[in-house]
């Protein structure tokens, strides 16, 4: 694996030890890529199901001023630092161990918004549109943000739901890609009733480091 192109381009990324992990090949990475950018003018990228954290790191290269990343695994999270010091890209990003719904309320607290979200969970889950929706209920999205879902390709995404609208479908092999745009204007009632919902999830920010899947 390595850094497709940008400020960090051919840089080698390691990945994570074992077989718990599927990472995004270069190749559908750069498809990928191509699709939502290839580069940003800025931005804010969140990198949910993160484990070697390519496509965060992908995103950082290609011009996003910050990234979050977040994993389960403490393998993971060692590998995702690896990985961003490698690039010299650590400056720009943020890495914290937790699971994905703990990290989203966690994150909603802190206030963040994102401009690009890459939602890859383990294939046995089928949950991305929950977490989608989940985001959107936080505020956590920026008007016009884009969401890179990548799945089994036997499975099947609504190509519409709430906010979310697929603009992008491709499949390589085993491997889906959604890409959908976020509008807000779809969600005035889901934010009241945000509003009115207090979590109380914080992410421990020890050394800006934290706990995912």
């Amino acid at each position: 694996m390595r850094v497709v192109s940008g400020s960090a381009k051919g840089r080698p990324l390691k990945a994570v030890p074992g077989t718990g992990t599927r990472p995004t090949t270069d190749k559908v990475k750069e498809a990928l890529f191509s699709m939502i950018g290839p580069y940003f003018d800025g931005g804010v990228a969140l990198d949910l199901f993160a484990g070697s954290g390519g496509l965060g790191i992908e995103a950082l290269s290609r011009g996003m001023d910050k990234a979050v990343f977040i994993d389960m695994e403490s393998k993971s999270i060692d590998v995702i630092k690896e990985n961003l010091r490698k690039t010299g890209l650590e400056e720009k990003a943020e890495v914290f161990r937790n699971d994905a719904g703990r990290a989203l309320k966690a994150l909603a607290k802190r206030g963040a918004l994102f401009d690009a979200v890459f939602l890859d969970p383990p294939y046995r889950l089928k949950h991305g549109d929950e977490l989608m929706s989940r985001m959107a209920e936080l505020d956590l999205l920026r008007s016009g943000a884009i969401i890179v879902l990548e799945y089994e390709s036997g499975h099947e995404y609504p190509v519409s739901f709430g906010p979310f609208e697929q603009v992008r479908k491709a499949v390589y092999g085993e491997t889906a890609l959604s890409i959908y745009h976020f509008a807000d204007d779809a969600l005035s009632d889901a934010e009241e009733d945000t509003e009115a919902e207090e979590v109380n999830f914080g992410i421990t920010e020890s050394d800006g480091e934290e706990h995912h899947d």
